[in-house]
């Protein structure tokens, strides 16, 4: 017995099209914070939960039972794996350097995002569209809250990585200058060039509480005389 779609082609093509459009608006969210995760994905994903959703209800007939009869469909079968299958493309999102741990958010929104689309799916659009934005709201609000109000959470600090070229003359003034600036040093090293006689190379790894870290300190070690280079690397660039 072949199982009839009663809502229709057009009910089915507004469910998939709600699930692009609230993963789009997750996704933008995910994008404009330069994460991993962004737009293409969490669309990809919530409609391909939303789709695994409508296959689940209307994709199957009902369970042959015995002669004429026909048991009562699991309907939610196929829909729950979407719930499990998330998760391995979440754990791909997930990075650890060192004793930092990135991609958590982002996992954690690809798996509201399934969940989303399996609304969509299952003609839940007012939990749906409620969802998508309480989720929005959320990524943005607690961030801005942890970056104005928790400043001083580990959440907040940057690891990066200084390499400063210096004429030998200055470089004890430039070393007593990082050392009085930056408190949280984890390691600094200091020695001759091997390049230029009169050129000493000072190196130091930090954890900084700042917005926007690399401009803030290119800025200021523009100000410091005998310096010949600056390089600084985020913890994405340190290998």
């Amino acid at each position: 017995m072949e199982l009839v779609n009663p809502l229709g082609d057009l009910n089915i093509i507004i469910r998939i099209l709600s699930a692009i459009l609230l993963g789009f608006a997750i996704g933008l969210e995910r994008e404009m914070t330069n994460k991993y995760a962004g737009l293409r994905t969490n669309i990809l994903v919530c409609v391909g939960a939303c789709i695994f959703t409508i296959i689940s209800i209307f994709g199957f007939p009902e369970v042959f039972v015995s002669g004429d009869e026909f048991g009562t469909r699991d309907t939610a079968r196929v829909a729950a794996q979407v719930v499990t299958g998330i998760g391995f493309i979440g754990g791909g999102t997930v990075l650890r350097h060192g004793a930092t741990i990135f991609g958590l958010t982002t996992a954690a929104t690809l798996w509201v995002s399934a969940a989303i689309g399996m609304a969509c799916g299952a003609g839940m659009y007012t939990l749906a569209i409620v969802s998508t934005i309480l989720t929005v709201i959320v990524l943005v609000s607690v961030r801005v809250f942890e970056r104005n109000v928790l400043t001083g959470s580990t959440k907040n600090r940057k690891r990066v990585k200084v390499k400063l070229a210096c004429v030998s003359e200055n470089v004890d003034e430039i070393y007593n200058y990082i050392i009085d600036k930056f408190p949280q040093i984890i390691e600094i090293n200091k020695k001759q060039s091997g390049k230029f006689e009169n050129c000493t190379n000072i190196s130091f790894t930090a954890d900084v509480l700042r917005k926007r870290p690399v401009q803030a300190m290119y800025k200021d070690f523009e100000k410091l005389t005998g310096l010949e280079s600056i390089t600084i690397l985020e913890p994405d660039e340190i290998v």
